[in-house]
């Protein structure tokens, strides 16, 4: 899994943004700010071990990834939640769920969402916005 994200020049340093995940931050050049994009996005998850990996693309814009999808996921549905101002408990009614349990699990990473699922839950906690998927270019 991987979202997009892009780098451009602000005045005399470079921002980087992955707007899915709400985070953004800059640097000095353009692989200054990617690389301190990883550290926002791994100071987020907070989890000993975590890496985030940035792929360089074309035109200033790259992807983010990492090997731990779960924990991917769990970052893109925490932040929906957050920026929605929903608890867990509205996310869970929402679902349908019996128990806020059953969407916790994702959002602590210890379940991987299907697609399909994934979609779902995004929908949940998103602002009436589609989950879109696209081929990776890098």
């Amino acid at each position: 899994m991987r979202f997009i994200g892009r780098a451009f020049r602000s005045g005399r340093f470079w921002a980087a943004e992955v707007p899915i995940l709400d985070v953004a931050t800059q640097g000095r050049s353009q692989a200054d700010a990617r690389r301190m994009i990883a550290d926002a996005i791994e100071a987020l998850v907070n989890k000993p071990g975590f890496q985030a990996k940035v792929y360089a693309g074309g035109g200033g814009n790259f992807e983010v990834g990492a090997d731990d999808d779960a924990v991917l996921a769990a970052l893109l549905l925490r932040r929906a939640r957050a920026r929605a101002g929903l608890s867990l408990a509205e996310v869970a009614s929402r679902l349908g769920a019996k128990s806020v349990n059953a969407y916790a699990r994702y959002e602590q990473g210890r379940s991987v969402p299907s697609v399909a699922k994934l979609s779902r839950l995004y929908a949940a906690v998103g602002l009436a916005s589609d989950l879109v998927l696209i081929e990776s270019t890098v």
